[in-house]
């Protein structure tokens, strides 16, 4: 029996101080949010790589999810004579829960990985170290920059992808399910509350933190040359998805438990 036990006893001390390290990790990079020197310059080219670049993918990602969402709820609600309330679902599943969750998984895949790479080959190259000895701090110049572009632009991204996936269910509901233009509109706005949207917006701040601190923990922890900058890439985009589904929930629990 003492193998099994030392096998699951030392997968549970690796768990530890794994959830050790990446605390370090956060509190050294939240510290050096709040503290001088500021790279700004560096802040505005991240959010241009984050969020401009993200834009396309996001936004065709919301716009085909809205339609679809539109077609699908209507499909059902037909089943009960509802075909009414499809504007409405559209409008609130959209801005509570799929905008800004799909919009983080895109961002996961696409941002993360990123982020990963390019510090983990700036690890394995040394690069990091002769920023030290030139010293400048690693975390004030890598990581401060991508941590506060991701949380800025992340919550433009889904208000952006909102938008247009409401446009995506409006374009369904009114070519292809003979909607009415004007009743379509009135009952999206009329239903909609400003709850829904700061909701989402919340969520998409704390994802996008949690994407730019994934892809950048993994980073500095890479080793192993080309190989480790490989699984800290991988390592990131996992890491950040599964944070951003259990996130998405404790989230959703501060806003509208009762």
């Amino acid at each position: 029996m003492s193998n099994p036990l030392a096998a699951v006893g030392r997968i549970f001390l690796s768990f530890l101080a794994t959830v050790g390290r990446l605390s370090m990790f956060t509190g050294r990079s939240l510290s050096a949010v709040v503290t001088p020197p500021f790279y700004w310059r560096l802040c505005l080219q991240q959010m241009m790589t984050i969020g401009y670049y993200s834009l396309p993918v996001v936004g065709m990602t919301a716009l085909f999810t809205g339609a679809v969402l539109a077609l699908q709820i209507y499909l059902g609600s037909a089943r009960f004579g509802a075909e009414s309330a499809v504007p409405n679902i559209v409008v609130v599943g959209l801005t509570r829960e799929l905008g800004p969750v799909l919009a983080g998984l895109m961002l996961g895949g696409r941002v993360g990985a990123a982020i990963a790479a390019e510090l983990g080959t700036m690890k394995v190259t040394e690069q990091l170290d002769a920023l030290i000895t030139l010293q400048t701090n690693p975390f004030r110049y890598l990581v401060v920059p991508r941590l506060v572009a991701a949380t800025i632009t992340t919550p433009i991204l889904v208000l952006i992808a909102d938008i247009i996936g409401v446009m995506g269910g409006y374009l369904v509901g009114i070519h292809r399910l003979d909607f009415n233009s004007a009743v379509y509109l009135k009952n999206t706005f009329d239903f909609l509350e400003a709850m829904d949207v700061t909701s989402g917006l919340v969520k998409a701040a704390v994802f996008g933190f949690l994407i730019a601190l994934m892809g950048c923990y993994h980073g500095f922890n890479s080793k192993g040359g080309a190989q480790g900058v490989g699984k800290a890439t991988t390592d990131a985009v996992v890491s950040s998805l599964i944070l951003i589904l259990i996130s998405n929930y404790f989230v959703t629990e501060a806003f509208f438990s009762q």
